[in-house]
């Protein structure tokens, strides 16, 4: 195996910057309505299936819970905005999601597993 600069091989050089880069679509996601967003579990589910066996596996499933949890609260607390109750979900949907994000980008680029 071809080493580079780093202790990681080649192949995980390329998934973990994979892996950081859907996080950083993730966060760009917000002022972009979530395009990036779309885009970044997109690139998940694609590389997901490359990553299998490796720590990287588990960044890639990270993004894509986060974003159909987060994608089905949404969802739910829309509507419950109108009775004030949504506000609340909504906030608490947006801080998890940051939260789970935040915490995969630093663990990507310190090259652990997500959990």
């Amino acid at each position: 195996m071809v080493m580079n600069q780093g202790s990681l091989p080649a192949s995980d050089s390329d998934t973990r910057l994979m892996a950081i880069l859907g996080y950083i679509l993730f966060l760009v996601g917000w002022p972009t309505v979530h395009l990036a967003t779309v885009g970044g579990v997109v690139l998940a589910y694609v590389k997901r299936g490359d990553a299998r066996g490796t720590i990287w596996e588990s960044h890639f499933s990270n993004m894509i819970e986060t974003f159909w949890i987060s994608f089905a609260l949404a969802v739910v607390a829309i509507p419950l905005c109108f009775v004030v109750v949504g506000f609340f979900l909504l906030g608490f949907v947006a801080l998890w999601f940051f939260y789970r994000t935040i915490k995969g980008l630093i663990r990507a680029i310190e090259g652990q597993p997500y959990r």
